[in-house]
């Protein structure tokens, strides 16, 4: 299982890349595989500001559905249109073009309390 490094991750199977003042979010390589084949994503929060652990869309594969959770507070500044015609990027692709929003972060003293990729493999 693919587990970067340069990431961090939450409990709920996020993981965030910070670059500069924003952060790129989409589900981990253990969760692609835990849902299956994903079939549609929803984002309708784009342009609002979330609070962390708050839903900011929904992701549907063949057999389920599930909310998808901010990993920290920001703005939804940006939905990866690409997931629109292919949302199975999530599944071939998870930490590349798989991403899922953008966000504008709001409080950096958060990212202190994600996951390393080594304190995440411990929770596998």
């Amino acid at each position: 299982m693919n587990v970067p490094e340069n990431l961090k991750f939450t409990k709920d199977h996020e993981w965030i890349r910070v670059e500069g003042d924003a952060a790129f979010i989409g589900v981990t390589d253990f969760a692609q595989g835990e849902l299956g084949d994903i079939v549609f994503i929803e984002v309708e929060t784009e342009g609002e500001t979330l609070d962390r652990e708050e839903v900011f869309g929904t992701i549907e594969a063949v057999k389920t559905v599930s909310d998808m959770f901010m990993p920290l507070s920001g703005e939804v500044l940006e939905f990866n249109e690409k997931l629109e015609d292919a949302p199975d990027l999530v599944n071939s692709d998870p930490y590349g073009d798989g991403w899922i929003i953008k966000v504008n972060i709001a409080e950096a003293s958060e990212l202190e309390d994600l996951l390393t990729a080594e304190q995440y493999k411990e929770l596998l």
